[in-house]
């Protein structure tokens, strides 16, 4: 160290145990599939509409499919370059491979059979039919053969593998048949490859809602096909290609050229899966994994459909019955209110600029109409004779883009317009060079990457001369500049016209088509150059506030938690007391819940109608503690930390990709994300709980508990905001569809965020028919519940939650740790026989809890297993007796 510096005061103390220690990680492909695992208990669950379960079959294949792609594909490329390196986890990538591998074996079994067993049956009995083609009438097999003959078999090229035929290549994804005919004279039978023709029908229609899979239709009429050939056997198959195709960008002359050469490369990848149907022939598997180069093991016997992507044909059925709701993306109030006042009234703004100059707006999609929020943001700069320039990062946009068609818009209107379209965006790759070609011939200025990085940051920055002066205008989001994927994807915006964060985009514009990036900004978290040392700062300081005595809380929503060096200072900020909540949709490293490492951790996750890819981060900072004991940095110390962006807590996205996460001032968006994160974790309907070991526990409403669901919650909050005059927030942050012990303590009025000062403390309950309650007993008083959630710290959001989590038979959380059942059971049973049990059981208890046996009990939570009651007369909720003990030495000792 040099000696002129000092020391950071938020530098954690080295812990007791090895945090290296691979027992501490999970493996990252493992828990990949794990959260395809929920993925697919959405088809397997029961209680989804008919179509909805059909839907999920689909997306089902398609993730694998990806996952085998990208991930299996790249574990062989390492095993093939002899790699031997173990990750985190401790495991190599040929015991990666193989697990993986073995894992998603029995789920791809219990896809087929939810689909042969559940699924089609109970379509059939809703008058919706897959048939086997054997199950057709006569006349319908006389048509679909006239069908065959004329429309399907003119398009079709059976290749054969014989002494003059080479044996044919099998494209990735594709549906094929293996066919052995046999001919007089010859001695073996030959083996011909037809594939399944992607430019017809999958499903072919027979009747009114009644269909057969067109490889049925084939399969049953070869013999017009091969007329002079008995065909001996058929054998349906699918082959998944590695996508891991890869080129050293730092010797490509040309990154366009580049890219075209893996798209080309890609065709012609590894194999790395091979399905064939149930009861297929020795003899044409052994042949397809020879000629196809791969192993028994990666070879899966299925029953059913080999391909489920098409079944999603049947989601557009005229059944309302049989779907959930429809939902249709809300325009924002805020929005509402541009135009002349006599179109929307005297409060009208003049353009969306004026609006945003007056506070900032947050958009939140599917739940907000991209079309009529960040379309129109982006159409009404393209018009604007104000506007000087607009600019614009593309990681994936639509083939049909609106945003594009802005872009030149704007451009044709004499504006400057520069645009960085990422074309090493997997699978989205031809889709963007399209539109490279499309902008460059307009005359726009176009970054197609960085060398050696992903461009993933999601931002638009809008340039326009006022009265006072030159006004920057910046939309900061987690999701793409697609309007498909927008109606699907839960994604959070950011409309601004925070100078501070205008002049960080400016910078980070110019990068992309500048030498380098700025390694200086003024707000804006900046990957790969500030974010990870700011979010590294940010977990360490709740860990210095929670050793100073002080309540420290820590919430994240994100898509994945990966990198390991967070997870430790994660694990480091655990032991130190605070405490964590974590919504990951997917990957997550981090058990939960490990004694004296993860108490303190709770991982959630959310799996829905609607894909979650929002990401929140919350850093309460000091905020419960009174102003004397703040120990944060000067006039910062006691002002939570909000922050929404594109950047998950992942290697790659900190350390290889330029992302963009921007702080949240205004209070009243700090009201809206919190209430997103609250129902995020008192969900008891999608929501799922992660145990130590990576698996997953879904969440039930209790008996007489009432469902919450969350994303049902919002659609309806966001309707609500419509109706209710004068609002202005995009999603009202209460619900009257949400218990009452959603939130710890009394919220705010959400119409006044003024009020929120008036509220009770934090972690407080009402004191209305409050009881004596003795050493561990159950009284009136009740900790957030049975919902559960978060618990914020006031400040001019207003209000708290609670929280909830997986539970055991005892009622203690699964983070708990060992000794909560005990808690649960000894000091709760209402048993007038127990006195001698209850003092043997007080008798074990650490001796803060006997002599303070008044100042604490065990509320009725299913999140936290310890209430203690704070000396302002409030209540602090801890996961285990050991923060309990912790809390209690703190105030009373």
């Amino acid at each position: 160290m040099d000696a002129n510096s000092h020391p950071d005061p938020y530098d954690p103390p080295e812990p007791d145990v090895d945090l290296d220690d691979p027992r501490y990680y999970l493996n990252r492909e493992l828990s990949e599939l794990e959260f395809q695992r929920r993925v697919l208990h959405e088809a397997l669950d029961d209680r989804q509409p008919l179509l909805e379960r059909v839907r999920f079959l689909s997306i089902f294949t398609k993730n694998m499919d990806e996952l085998f792609m990208k991930r299996v594909g790249g574990l062989k490329q390492q095993m093939d370059a002899g790699v031997t390196e173990s990750t985190p986890d401790g495991r190599t990538p040929e015991e990666q491979w193989r697990e993986a591998v073995e894992t998603a074996r029995p789920m791809f079994r219990a896809q087929a059979e939810c689909f042969l067993e559940d699924v089609r049956p109970a379509l059939r009995r809703e008058g919706v039919h897959v048939h086997d083609y054997d199950d057709l009438t006569a006349r319908q097999r006389s048509e679909m053969r006239d069908y065959f003959e004329e429309s399907v078999l003119p398009t079709l090229t059976p290749l054969a593998f014989d002494p003059a035929h080479p044996f044919p290549f099998i494209s990735n994804l594709s549906l094929s048949l293996a066919v052995l005919t046999e001919r007089d004279g010859e001695d073996e039978p030959t083996f011909t490859r037809v594939k399944i023709p992607q430019n017809r029908p999958r499903l072919v229609e027979v009747g009114e809602e009644e269909y057969v899979l067109l490889e049925e239709i084939i399969r049953s009429n070869l013999d017009l096909l091969f007329p002079k050939a008995d065909v001996a056997d058929t054998t349906l198959f699918r082959l998944t290609r590695n996508a891991e195709v890869r080129r050293n960008q730092e010797v490509a002359e040309d990154l366009i050229e580049m890219i075209r050469e893996v798209l080309e490369q890609r065709r012609f990848a590894t194999a790395v899966r091979l399905d064939v149907e149930e009861g297929a022939s020795d003899r044409v598997v052994d042949l397809l994994v020879e000629q196809l180069d791969i192993s028994e093991r990666e070879v899966f016997r299925l029953p059913g459909p080999l391909d489920f992507r098409e079944l999603m044909d049947l989601t557009e059925l005229d059944r309302p019955d049989l779907k959930l709701d429809p939902w249709t993306p809300q325009p924002h109030p805020r929005f509402q209110r541009v135009g002349t006042s006599a179109d929307v009234g005297p409060d009208a703004s003049e353009d969306i600029f004026s609006e945003i100059r007056r506070g900032d707006v947050l958009l939140h999609h599917p739940y907000h109409s991209f079309g009529e929020t960040v379309q129109e943001f982006l159409d009404e700069a393209a018009n604007d004779p104000d506007v000087l320039a607009i600019k614009a990062a593309i990681y994936r946009t639509a083939s049909d883009s609106k945003v594009i068609q802005s872009l030149i818009d704007a451009a044709d209107n004499g504006k400057q317009v520069a645009v960085m379209v990422e074309l090493k965006a997997r699978f989205d790759e031809q889709n963007n060079l399209e539109w490279v070609r499309r902008l460059e011939e307009e005359g726009i200025h176009v970054a197609y990457g960085t060398i050696g990085l992903k461009t993933h940051t999601k931002t638009a920055l809008v340039v326009r001369e006022e009265d006072d002066g030159v006004q920057l205008y910046s939309h900061v989001a987690t999701g793409n500049y697609h309007s498909g994927t927008a109606k699907g994807y839960v994604d959070l915006g950011l409309l601004t016209a925070d100078r501070d964060i205008g002049r960080d985009l400016v910078k980070v514009f110019n990068f992309f088509t500048g030498p380098s990036l700025d390694e200086e900004f003024r707000k804006l978290l900046i990957a790969p150059v500030t974010m990870r040392e700011q979010f590294t700062r940010l977990v360490r300081r709740e860990a210095h506030h929670a050793r100073n005595g002080e309540d420290a809380r820590i919430v994240a929503k994100v898509n994945s938690l990966e990198d390991p060096e967070l997870v430790e200072e994660l694990y480091r900020a655990s032991m130190a007391g605070v405490d964590i909540d974590l919504v990951v949709r997917g990957i997550c490293r981090l058990r939960p819940g490990l004694e004296g490492i993860s108490e303190n951790v709770s991982v959630h996750s959310i799996v829905d109608r609607f894909l979650e890819h929002s990401r929140i981060y919350y850093f309460e900072n000091g905020a419960r503690a009174e102003p004397s004991r703040a120990t944060g940095e000067a006039g910062d110390a006691g002002d939570p930390k909000w922050y929404v962006g594109s950047a998950d807590w992942m290697t790659r996205n900190l350390d290889n990709r330029v992302e963009a996460v921007a702080p949240v001032e205004d209070p009243d968006i700090r009201a809206q994300l919190r209430f997103v994160l609250e129902l995020a974790m008192s969900d008891n309907q999608k929501r799922w709980t992660m145990n130590a070991d990576g698996s997953y526990d879904q969440q039930y409403p209790r008996d007489g508990e009432p469902v919450v669901n969350m994303q049902s919650i919002l659609m309806e909050q966001t309707l609500e905001s419509l109706r209710r005059p004068g609002a202005e927030r995009g999603v009202l942050p209460d619900s009257p569809a949400t218990p009452n012990e959603l939130l710890v303590g009394p919220a705010a009025d959400v119409d006044d965020a003024d009020d929120a000062d008036d509220a009770d403390s934090p972690g407080s309950t009402p004191d209305s028919e409050e009881t004596s309650v003795g050493p561990g007993q159950r009284g009136a008083e009740s900790a957030p519940a049975s919902g559960g959630g978060a618990v914020f710290a006031s400040g001019a959001e207003g209000g708290s939650s609670g929280a909830t989590g997986a539970t055991d038979s005892t009622g203690a959380s699964a983070a708990d740790g060992p000794d909560a059942g005990a808690a649960k059971n000894g000091h709760t049973e209402a048993d007038a026989d127990a006195d001698t049990d209850a003092d043997a059981a007080d008798s074990d208890l650490p001796r803060a809890m006997r002599v303070h046996g008044d100042r604490w009990y065990v509320p009725d939570s299913d999140r936290y297993a310890y209430a203690v009651r704070t000396p302002d007369g409030g209540r602090a909720y801890r996961k285990t007796k050991r923060a309990a003990v912790s809390l209690l030495e703190r105030y009373y000792e």
